[in-house]
Order: C-alpha cells, then sequence, then structure tokens
C-alpha cells in the first residue's frame, strides 16, 4: 500500500494531468530516496460521486493524500476533502495548483485541509511529504512553494503510461512562465518564460515518440516567443510525420509573431496534424493597453491570414468577452473582424476573474462584478449590464452547438452573411431563446428545423435555398435522422448515402481529414483546454 496518494479530478478521462507527473517524477530527487516507491498517482473526473473517490482513496490507506485543484474541480474536490476529513481526519491532506494558490483565507477546502502549497509544487511537495512522513513535523499550514531553476526538476514524460499514450491527450512543455502581462491570466504574475534543456526535453519527446506516442498538446504560453526552440521542435514533428502521418500537435502562439523560418516549417504539415490557439482576445486598441496586453492587431490579422490561407493548420482563435471597458459595440467589431479572416473555431470566451489576477484593479473603476461561485464568471460591469450579459452568454453557448460543432458550414455562411455576423448570429441566439427556452439538450435535428424555421421566417431566405444548404450539411455531418424541414428530400432517398469526398465531420479537427474516433476525441479536447 503507498503510503502517499496524489490525486486530482479532472474535467475528462482523456485529460492527464502533468501536474501529477511532475510531482510523481520528482518525489525521490527532492524528498529523498524511496519516496517514488512510496507514492501512488490516481486520476478520477469530475462526473464520479465524491463518495466513490473518496472510497477509492481510502481503500489505498494512505497516510498523506495530495490533491491538485483546479478551477474545474474545486467544487467537487472540496467535498471529497470534506468527506476524507469526516471519515478520517488522522490522513494528512495536502492542497495545491493554481485554484488555491492565491486568496487561501477565503476558501473552505483550504481550511479543511493540513498544508497548503501555493505555487510550484514540484520541489515543496516531496520536500513536505518527507517531513510528514519522518519528521520534523512542518509548523506551517500554507507553504509557498519553492520555484527552481528547471534543470533541477526531472522530467514527467516516463510516468504516461501505455494506456495513456494510446487513449489521452499528452501534456508537454518545452518552457514555462510567459513574459507578458495580460491581467485577466494568471500567467501575468510571472517575471518572465524559462526554457526547459533544449536537448533533454527532445530526448524525452523522442522517447515518448518511440513509446508510440502520437498526440501532443504543448501548454507553453508563447510557444513562437523564441524562435530557434520552435523551429527545432517543429522540425522533429515534421520528421516524424511521414512514418506516422497519425502525429497530432497543438500549440498556443503569440498571434503577432510569425517569421519566415517558422511559416516554412508550417506549410509542410499535411491537414489534420497541427492545430494553433491563436489568443486574440480583442481587437481594442484602448482595451488592450487597459489590460496591459501587448498585440500588433495588424500583423496578427496578417498572421491569421497566411495561417488560414497558406497553411493546412487547424487555426483555434480565443476571443474574451466582459473586459473593462470594452463595450457590446466594440467586441461586435472585433467579433466582425476575427470573423472575416476566417479561423477554423472561434472561441467565445467570458471573463472569469481568476483568483490572484491583476484584473482585479479595474473592479471600482469598472463596477466589474463576478459570480462568487466557480468559474467566476463576470455578471456585469459599468459598460455591459446584466441582462446583456445574459444574452452573450446564450450566445456564446449557441455558438459552439451550431459554429463550432461543424455541422452547419453552408447554413451558417447563410445565418451570417451578409453584413455583420455577430449581429446576424445574436439576431438569432435572442430568437432561438424565445422560441425554445433552453440553451442545452438540443438534437441535431430540432437544430436543423429551427435554423430554417429562422433563416426562412424570419430572415426572408428563399426555402430552396436553404433547404439545400442544410441537406448538404445534414448529410455532411453523417446523421441518419429525419429533420422535418428536410422529410420530403430525405424520404426521396431511397438507398444509403454514400459518403461524401472529404465529407465535413461534427468533431472539429476531423473537418480537414477523417480519422479513427478516439484521435477526434483528443483533438477535441486540444481545442477546449
Amino acid at each position: 500500500m503507498p503510503r502517499i496518494v496524489i490525486a486530482t479530478l479532472n474535467a475528462k478521462y482523456i485529460h492527464a494531468s502533468l501536474g501529477l507527473r511532475y510531482l510523481l517524477a520528482n518525489m525521490d530527487a527532492h524528498g529523498g530516496a524511496g519516496l517514488r516507491a512510496q507514492t501512488q498517482l490516481r486520476e478520477f473526473v469530475i462526473q464520479q460521486r465524491p463518495m466513490q473517490i473518496v472510497e477509492e482513496l481510502l481503500a489505498l490507506k494512505p497516510e498523506v493524500i495530495g490533491l491538485g485543484i483546479y478551477i474545474w474541480n474545486v467544487v467537487e474536490t472540496t467535498q471529497v476533502v470534506r468527506l476524507l476529513k469526516t471519515l478520517r481526519p488522522d490522513i494528512k491532506l495536502v492542497l495545491g495548483g493554481p485554484e488555491v494558490s492565491h486568496e487561501v483565507e477565503q476558501q473552505e477546502i483550504c481550511r479543511l485541509a493540513d498544508h497548503v502549497i501555493t505555487g510550484w509544487g514540484d520541489v515543496s511537495f516531496p520536500k513536505l511529504c518527507r517531513a510528514l512522513l519522518d519528521g520534523p513535523k512542518p509548523l506551517m499550514k500554507v507553504i509557498a512553494g519553492e520555484q527552481p531553476a528547471l534543470e533541477t526538476l526531472a522530467l514527467p514524460y516516463k510516468e504516461y503510461t501505455a494506456e495513456d499514450l494510446a487513449k489521452r491527450l499528452l501534456y508537454v512543455e518545452a518552457s514555462r512562465g510567459c513574459p507578458f502581462k495580460c491581467e485577466f491570466c494568471l500567467s501575468s504574475l510571472d517575471k518572465t518564460a524559462w526554457a526547459f534543456d533544449l536537448d533533454l526535453f527532445m530526448a524525452e519527446m523522442e522517447a515518448l515518440y518511440r513509446r508510440g506516442a502520437r498526440n501532443f498538446k504543448f501548454v507553453d504560453r508563447t510557444f513562437n516567443l523564441k524562435v530557434d526552440f520552435s523551429v527545432r521542435i517543429l522540425q522533429f514533428f515534421l520528421d516524424r510525420i511521414q512514418a506516422s502521418p497519425d502525429i497530432f500537435v497543438h500549440f498556443e502562439v503569440v498571434p503577432d509573431s510569425l517569421p519566415d523560418r517558422l511559416k516554412a516549417l508550417i506549410v509542410q504539415f499535411p491537414a489534420g496534424s497541427l492545430q494553433f490557439e491563436v489568443g486574440i482576445q480583442s481587437f481594442n486598441p484602448e482595451v488592450q493597453q487597459r489590460i496591459s496586453r501587448k498585440q500588433d492587431n495588424l500583423k496578427t490579422a496578417d498572421n491569421l491570414r497566411w495561417l488560414v490561407g497558406q497553411s493546412q493548420a487547424h487555426v483555434h482563435a480565443d476571443l474574451i468577452f466582459g473586459l473593462p471597458g470594452e463595450t457590446l459595440e466594440s467586441f461586435a467589431e472585433g467579433f466582425d473582424r476575427l470573423h472575416e479572416l476566417a479561423p477554423h473555431e472561434i472561441q467565445f470566451g467570458i471573463l472569469k476573474r481568476l483568483r490572484g489576477t491583476p484584473i482585479t484593479r479595474h473592479t471600482a473603476d469598472f463596477a466589474m462584478a463576478y459570480d462568487p461561485q466557480t468559474p467566476y464568471t463576470i455578471l456585469q460591469n459599468s459598460t455591459i449590464d446584466f441582462a446583456t450579459m445574459q444574452r452573450i452568454n446564450r450566445f456564446a453557448r449557441y455558438w459552439e452547438m451550431v459554429a463550432n460543432s461543424g455541422r452547419f458550414a453552408l447554413g451558417l455562411k447563410l445565418l451570417l452573411e451578409p453584413g455583420s455576423a455577430f449581429n446576424h448570429f445574436l439576431a438569432f441566439s435572442d430568437w432561438l431563446w424565445q422560441t425554445t427556452g433552453k440553451t442545452h439538450e438540443f438534437a441535431l435535428e430540432k437544430l436543423v428545423d429551427l435554423l430554417f424555421e429562422h433563416l426562412t421566417a424570419v430572415r426572408g431566405l428563399a426555402e430552396y435555398e436553404v433547404r439545400a444548404a442544410l441537406m448538404a450539411d445534414y448529410r455532411a455531418s453523417g446523421a441518419r435522422g429525419r429533420p422535418q424541414c428536410l422529410a420530403e428530400l430525405l424520404g426521396a432517398e431511397r438507398l444509403a448515402w454514400p459518403a461524401a469526398p472529404g465529407k465535413l465531420r461534427a468533431e472539429r479537427q476531423s473537418r480537414h481529414v477523417s480519422q479513427q474516433a478516439h484521435r477526434e476525441e483528443i483533438q477535441k479536447a486540444a481545442a477546449a483546454a
């Protein structure tokens, strides 16, 4: 039985915790020989019942349990901690992770725990475990995590199991930290970005690849910041794609920096192998300056245009609604500008007040009111009232269902053109809410009928044109139901539909290539994570 268990609740099974694997890899290096052998890693998902999780943890009979706490799991993990302390108050509970690294005194989960490590835990957690097991007993409940030089850390990639490699999204990092100061992001607290030794990192990537890893999500905040590193990493994967065409790599990039050396490599990647997350957040210069975001909007637009038009990479662009001083009108302008650049997916986010972020300095001046419950979403501010914020929350949900699902390529084009794509979709969103009163649990067939009704009855488009577009979308989706608006056309087809060449798929990345089911899910997780 392990004396130490490290655990977390992931959002989905397909995610594999990089943080826990760092802890496991560094138990001996920073806690003393033999500690790794006494430690077991367990991962759960937030959909599991807390009682079931507690039962599994207690069955291991540990003396110390370390829990990774994040914005997506703090509510569920709080209940786990309550139960553990009720049933086995003698077990030492140690918390770590972004959600408990700030405002510790305000959180019930921190009050219940025995110890909380704020910030980096790679070194501090093993040291604390050694002290808890063998003494001397630590005096402090809250321990500021020690930030070591990266070369002193053992890399975690050997801790990925064969099942992880086969079925899960693998998180990797060539660097930590971020030199930028965007106030909505926890990385704004970093002084700079620190790069791991590239030779060692590439050796670990080679080892993962040889073990069969084919899906890599880089969690670096600024992958393209250090071009020499970026070039070498891209070349590594490019060299292996011919032998392993199922490779899939996800990077987060600085939007206004795309030198020719990177472009020369990016254009060589085939469809379905490369995904870029491009954080735009806002095109409003005043808002950018207010939140300390440095971004050349012209270069950003040029780079997006190049990525979409000249490469086969899947481009996932982010916008944030609710930033201080942003109005509905200015956001609409930015949304339309981004939509015209045609990224494959626009991730429409609502501002969240992450614990510890400097965005709180605008609370008084812009009357920023946030939901006190996770994920701490903005409720209203001085330029966006609560009713409007609710409209935009529904917009974001419907956008995910209709636009980002990939099921309505032709229907969406009819919906968003001509004129302002944002205003067209907002009108559809308002109508959809008034018509149905719900934002979830829409069957695809019902969505097809609703879109048909809106485009014909509200927008006044010709029925034959709308029906033809939706029929093509529906066939391409692979669905086999019978929307009412297409019943006559579908009834006329007596044979099974043939597979259309290059047909669209509902899954995000596989709009470009057809792939195995588990890989499609991995790519979807990479876009959402």
